[in-house]
């Protein structure tokens, strides 16, 4: 399993999701450019020592991240307030990338073209969103229960 961040840029947020999932073995990406340096230090204190503990991956820019995801085949599942499908319903794979827009916009009309499914959350009517790192840890513990996930001492699974 797999999150990737899509020029995120709000660095507590990110630092949040990092931690996650190193704490749950889950592989990383951050899809550049990303709105603060990874050396900020809300982004440091966020993700703690467990930083360290994370299987990160940098794409330089979407056309490069999509060219990796390509190369090795993978389905990317991508969580937005416009889709209709609630990620409750979706059948997920233990090798799905569980994709997150930015905070302050989300994603452009070529990353969601690109997706292979679109998830919503369902949240009460006249609210935008939750916060990014509430989402992807709601939709990371979704899909690793239904793939049978089991968190080892190897970060990366």
């Amino acid at each position: 399993m797999h999150i990737a961040l899509f020029q995120p840029d709000i660095p507590q947020n990110t630092g949040t999701i990092l931690r996650l999932c190193a704490c749950l073995g889950v592989s990383a990406h951050i899809i550049e450019p990303a709105g603060f340096p990874i050396s900020d230090r809300h982004f440091r204190r966020a993700g703690m020592d467990y930083l360290d503990h994370v299987v990160l991956t940098r794409h330089d820019s979407w056309s490069k991240f999509e060219e990796w995801r390509n190369e090795v085949g993978l389905r990317l599942v991508l969580f937005t307030t416009k889709a209709a499908g609630s990620y409750l319903d979706f059948r997920y794979q233990g090798d799905d990338i569980l994709l997150f827009g930015r905070e302050s916009a989300g994603v452009p009309d070529e990353v969601v073209a690109a997706a292979d499914a679109r998830m919503v959350i369902p949240i009460r009517p006249n609210l935008r969103s939750l916060n990014v790192a509430m989402s992807a840890a709601m939709a990371l513990g979704e899909a690793l229960r239904q793939t049978g996930h089991q968190v080892s001492a190897e970060t990366g699974s």
